[in-house]
């Protein structure tokens, strides 16, 4: 197959705009939960009406402030409440918020102000509020007037201010509709500069409408909720945020990604929205904690049972009797106790990002955790295509939701059209000339559809290798299932016009300590452990493990583990942590060299 459309299932009246969810909820559902907020240890609800008085009072003390419809204000923090407060109060102004990643520099910053003519900023910390007046001497500077500081208690100065406004507070976010612009998402620029990608409340409002539609199990659960630990300047999690409060789904935000997992126990969500790189930490965190010897055996067993049972579960018949068995004991030995880790309550969970893996999806799926995996980018508002409840296919990204279609082109190409695709990159129409044709937009992404709709990727087509016998290999192939190992951190696989592909690791030093000492192994630091002869011969015994998927002309022939990781501090890592190639491969390219080198052709 070829193309595959599904219509929207769902229309929506063209007056509608994000803002108008929040209003409907505070006035029709005064007392429903619509956030949670985490004080010292607890979290405490805020009702549906609670957020909109403070949504409306942030608002006026913006309008005080002069600001109003169609103004750019740039929101630079961590995931919290007030990030997601402050979104909202620009929207009810009719304004446009315009995320920075909390660890932009300075120059990076700048160009964001700059390009999307900010006028105003929200920012969590003095230190954040210090980059963005760096940023007025950077290049041509920027024209922010105010700088609001979420640990200054700038939020609730704004509604002191905005007391003496006398003027209708839902003004502002009526003139708003489906057409109006409701946010610009600067990519993470993995090759060269960031592009604004223009969303609409439509692209938000009639995508997610859609989606909705589809997925009642998860939004309509008793109890439904979730934890929202992604950085709000990323579109994945930013579409979190709008469908909770779409669905009034409780959403609790956590601002820090390493302690999600403490935060997800206490916090006892329904479901989880996510990137693999949690569901790999989870995964290798669990199999740690089990130490050595018998349990880590059982472990290991029981992980194995659990890919088996849920593979099987798929196929007609479903798992037989002596494998049922064994699933039920290994629930009552480990499954269980992951679960419990989880809150106890988590029933979906939902990844994206970059490709999963069907290891770790069936792993999930086996363990009582419904994994369903779905596909987007910026230019899509997220996601375009989903595995759907009951209808799930590991290993794929499931179909187009509602609205949406998918196109392969000749060269494999992934091209997609519907709802949520964005209409331009902000004042860089050259660049849109070259992503949207004829209707089109194209992902760079390459895959291939089954006769069913479901989308398969395979990787980036700009980052499809070309061996020097003609082979062409997609790297994520292999670098995603290597990146499942413990203390494997990143995987570059290299090869472009070589005779054979190698790869670059990189060691999870957090990882690292807790991997040596289950395995009886001496304390090393991350250099001491890149020639261990121990650590090398398991780094091998995966990249051999990954190999047997893949031809002799495919499988990673050399390996070379760098001296350190992949950060966004040293530049080879973008805030929604994604490596980036080109930097990575110029930045290493004597250790690339030295691989090819060290064999004779």
């Amino acid at each position: 197959m070829h193309e595959v459309h599904f219509p929207a299932v769902v229309e929506v009246d063209p007056a509608t705009s994000i803002s108008t969810y929040l209003v409907r909820h505070g006035t029709e559902s005064p007392s429903a939960t619509m956030f949670r907020q985490k004080v010292g240890e607890t979290w405490v609800d805020w009702s549906a009406s609670k957020a909109l008085d403070v949504v409306r009072a942030i608002a006026k003390g913006l309008r005080a402030a002069g600001y109003g419809p169609g103004d750019r204000i740039a929101i630079m923090s961590r995931t919290r409440l007030e990030w997601t407060l402050a979104d909202f109060a620009i929207w009810h102004i009719g304004g446009v918020p315009v995320p920075i990643y909390e660890t932009s520099s300075a120059s990076q910053a700048q160009w964001i102000l700059s390009d999307a003519a900010c006028v105003g900023a929200f920012v969590e910390t003095t230190a954040h509020a210090a980059v963005i007046e760096e940023a007025r001497g950077e290049d041509e500077g920027h024209h922010v007037r105010d700088i609001w500081i979420f640990d200054e208690g700038a939020l609730a100065v704004l509604e002191e201010s905005g007391d003496g406004v006398d003027e209708d507070p839902d003004s502002g976010f009526r003139e708003v509709g489906l057409e109006s612009l409701a946010t610009i998402i600067y990519t993470s620029g993995t090759t060269g500069r960031p592009k604004g990608v223009e969303l609409s409340h439509g692209n938000f409002v009639v995508l997610l409408e859609q989606a909705i539609e589809v997925v009642p199990e998860i939004l309509k659960e008793p109890g439904a909720c979730t934890l929202l630990f992604l950085p709000l300047a990323h579109v994945f999690a930013r579409v979190v945020e709008v469908l909770m409060v779409m669905s009034l789904v409780p959403m609790g935000h956590a601002s820090d990604p390493k302690e999600a997992v403490k935060d997800i126990a206490v916090f006892k969500p329904t479901v989880l929205l996510s990137v693999p790189r949690i569901w790999e930490k989870i995964y290798n965190s669990a199999e740690l904690k089990t130490g050595s010897g018998l349990k880590r055996r059982i472990f290991r067993w029981a992980a194995k049972v659990s890919i088996v049972h849920s593979r099987e579960s798929a196929q007609p018949g479903g798992p037989g009797s002596s494998l049922a068995l064994q699933h039920r004991l290994a629930d009552k030995l480990v499954y269980s106790k992951i679960r419990e880790v989880l809150g106890g309550n988590l029933h979906w969970t939902i990844s994206g990002g970059a490709p999963l893996g069907e290891r770790l999806g069936n792993f999930f799926q086996g363990i009582g955790v419904n994994m369903l995996e779905g596909y987007g980018l910026t230019e899509t508002t997220a996601p375009c295509n989903l595995n759907l409840p009951g209808k799930a296919r590991i290993g794929t990204v499931g179909q187009p939701l509602p609205g949406t279609s998918i196109r392969i082109a000749e060269d494999g190409e992934i091209l997609i059209r519907g709802v949520g695709v964005f209409e331009r990159y902000h004042g860089n129409p050259g660049a849109t000339a070259e992503a949207i044709q004829d209707g089109w937009f194209h992902s760079g992404d390459v895959g291939y559809l089954d006769a069913d709709g479901y989308l398969t990727i395979t990787g980036r087509k700009k980052e499809i290798i070309v061996t020097a016998g003609g082979k062409n290999v997609a790297p994520a192939m292999m670098e995603d299932p290597l990146r499942g190992h413990p203390i494997i951190s990143q995987a570059v696989v290299v090869g472009d016009g070589q005779p054979f592909i190698g790869a670059l690791i990189t060691l999870d030093a957090e990882v690292l300590p807790k991997w040596l000492d289950t395995h009886g192994r001496p304390a090393m630091t991350v250099a001491e452990a890149a020639t261990d002869e121990y650590v090398l011969e398991h780094i091998q015994m995966a990249i051999d493990r990954v190999n047997r998927k893949f031809s002799r002309a495919e499988s990673i022939r050399e390996f070379r583990i760098l001296p350190d990781d992949f950060t966004i501090e040293n530049d080879l890592l973008t805030p929604s942590m994604k490596f980036k190639r080109r930097e990575v491969l110029a930045t290493y390219s004597d250790v690339v060299d030295s691989i090819y080198a060290s064999v004779a052709r």
